[in-house]
């Protein structure tokens, strides 16, 4: 990029070192990743491991006194109401694209149905194509809101696989810049820093108004 243009790296620090809990380098090898904003996420998670129930399969019902359902994901899909604070860019009828609250890069998106179950191939044909859809359609956001060089799209399925939310299936969408993180791990010596979410998700929704 020429010194005069804008940075689509808004809020990333280069060249910064990676320290372990004593203050010594890392060792040899891959990189670690520093990001500690996903302590918070990591800390969230309960016991993903249990079966998901018929309602929770469903999509339906509430819990009582507003309850977490054990999928924020699904807690998003019941409460429309509240997609701006959820920073829910886009609904349909059958799913949802969000800004990852936890990011390994900005502008990192998260793709869900709502109804919650553990697997791809747990939809029928017609919820996947859906699903699809919608990826499609948050590639599309992600290009026009960021210009990335590059993206990652993928799913993590079942806590062995990386799943966050094993009952739950997402997808990933992840805007990639040339010397910026890597999927899981740090491609370098790179310390990351997102930009607000807040900014962020206006910056999609902007994208989102404008396509259509």
């Amino acid at each position: 990029m020429g010194s005069g243009s804008a940075d689509p790296l808004d809020g990333y620090t280069r060249g910064m070192g990676v320290l372990g809990s004593e203050g010594e380098g890392v060792g040899s090898g891959a990189d670690a990743l520093w990001a500690p904003w996903r302590l918070a996420y990591i800390e969230s998670l309960g016991d993903e491991e249990a079966p998901v129930s018929e309602s929770e399969k469903s999509g339906g019902g509430s819990s009582e006194n507003g309850a977490q359902s054990g999928s924020f994901l699904l807690d998003y899909w019941r409460a429309p109401e509240h997609d701006a604070r959820n920073h829910v860019i886009e609904r349909s009828e059958m799913g949802m694209i969000l800004l990852n609250r936890y990011p390994y890069a900005n502008g990192h998106l998260l793709i869900a149905l709502g109804e919650a179950r553990p697997g791809l191939l747990d939809y029928e044909p017609e919820q996947r194509a859906h699903l699809w859809g919608l990826v499609d359609r948050a590639v599309e956001l992600a290009r026009a809101a960021l210009e990335p060089q590059g993206m990652n799209v993928g799913i993590n399925m079942g806590r062995a696989g990386g799943a966050g939310v094993p009952s739950h299936l997402h997808v990933h969408v992840i805007p990639r810049w040339g010397g910026d993180t890597n999927f899981i791990t740090s491609v370098g010596g790179i310390r990351v820093i997102p930009s607000s979410l807040e900014a962020m998700y206006a910056r999609y929704v902007r994208a989102a108004d404008r396509r259509g």
